[in-house]
């Protein structure tokens, strides 16, 4: 089996560092396209113009922050990601986004910087194992 679809969800926490880093023997052993995929926080869509477009600016601005220093692993690796953002909530949008982007692998970190915690791993991780139609690596 090739796998040559790899999602790898991040949000700015060490987990999510190391399994985009262990990802990067995946995607070079496979040959894979990488998707590099964060999922910022909703839009105030109750505000209205132009507030409504500075908050979205701003968390835009935020997220392509938060996802420079993964761009950068990975070119550093010959590695050109395809950077996804998406709205929360993250455990569904990521099964959603390896099924419509049609991944053969999910590798994400254990736990994340979400504020809720489950007993073993992280609820984003928990549910996204419950939710993704392909294998998912959880790095710990």
């Amino acid at each position: 089996m090739r796998i040559k679809k790899i999602l790898v969800p991040v949000d700015g926490s060490d987990h999510s560092m190391k399994a985009a880093e262990y990802a990067i023997d995946f995607v070079k052993l496979n040959q894979s396209e990488l998707l590099l995929l964060h999922c910022h926080k909703p839009f105030p869509h109750y505000l209205g113009e132009p507030n409504l477009q500075h908050a979205v600016d701003a968390i835009l601005r935020k997220a392509n922050q938060l996802v420079e220093p993964f761009v950068k692993l990975y070119k550093e690796n010959n590695i050109e990601p395809r950077v996804i953002l998406l709205e929360e909530p993250a455990g569904k949008v990521i099964a959603k986004a390896a099924k419509n982007n049609e991944v053969d692998m999910i590798i994400m970190g254990s736990r994340g910087l979400s504020d809720l915690g489950g007993l073993i791993l992280g609820s984003r991780a928990h549910k996204v194992l419950q939710l993704a139609h392909c294998p998912v690596l959880i790095y710990r």
